[in-house]
Formats: structure tokens, sequence, C-alpha cells
């Protein structure tokens, strides 16, 4: 009864975010502490190919509600045709691509400062948020079992 509770609520899919980004905090982590190292390339995990296999597990995880009339349910993603195709290796994401967004320099290393910081504090913030939301779930859950308003 009590997963039945939790898969029904977005908490699963929130737990995904959280740990993409502490995952992808690690790997931003490590290109600013190898930024004097010679020959170094920067790392990154992909958030966009996160974000496609989060709607792609989100289609697959609810049918499509019968539309009222007047009413078409109408994702974003369906209407931009950037549905994600079925057949992904579920850990793609645990790989790491090279960034070629920094600029090459003479000592070989391509990292940027001002780039990782940049891409940190975005991930925080991702990660940030998706935490405020699950603790307005629990929050809500809480006051659902305690009969509170």
């Amino acid at each position: 009864m009590l997963s039945s509770l939790f898969e029904s609520s977005t908490l699963p899919l929130l737990e995904q975010v959280v740990n993409f980004t502490e995952a992808r905090h690690g790997v931003l982590a490590g290109n600013i502490a190898n930024l004097d190292t010679p020959g170094y390339r920067c790392q990154d995990l992909s958030p966009e190919a996160f974000e496609q296999q989060l709607r792609s597990a989100l289609q697959s995880r609810r049918p499509a509600p019968a539309a009222s009339p007047g009413e078409s349910w109408d994702p974003a993603w369906a209407r931009d045709g950037s549905a994600p195709a079925a057949a992904r290796p579920a850990d793609s994401l645990k790989t790491t691509s090279e960034s070629i967004k920094g600029m090459l320099r003479h000592d070989d290393n391509n990292a940027s400062l001002e780039e990782q910081v940049t891409e940190i504090a975005k991930n925080q913030s991702q990660h940030n948020m998706a935490l405020s939301l699950m603790r307005a779930q629990f929050s809500l859950l809480r006051a659902a079992i305690t009969e509170r308003a």
C-alpha cells in the first residue's frame, strides 16, 4: 500500500533528479580539481539525455488520459516532436562525455573555471529545486496522515 502511495506521486521522479544532480556535481567538481592538470579534458554528464530519459519513463509509466470534450492532453514534448526513442540503454547516463566548449590552452587543457562554476551553479539550483519539491510532497503526505490541513 505504501509503495503504491509513493509510486503515484512525483517522488520517484524527484529522487532520480536528485541522484543525477549529485553525480553530475561530482564530475563538475573533478573538472575544477583538474584545472591545472596538463592534458586534462573536461567531462560532464548530459542533462539533455537525462531529461529525455525522464520523459520516456513518464510516458511509459502513465497512459494518456481520455480527453474530455473541448480538451486535449498535449504535453510539450509531444508538440515539438522531441519525445525520445524507446530503445536506449539504461546505463547511457553513467558514461561521461568530453566537453568541447572550452578553449584549448598551451598546456593541452580545455578547462575553464568560469564555465565550470556556472555549470555547478545551474546544477545546484536544479538539485535544490528537486529537494524543495520533495520536502513539499512529504509535508502533504504528513498532513494527510495526521489529518491536518
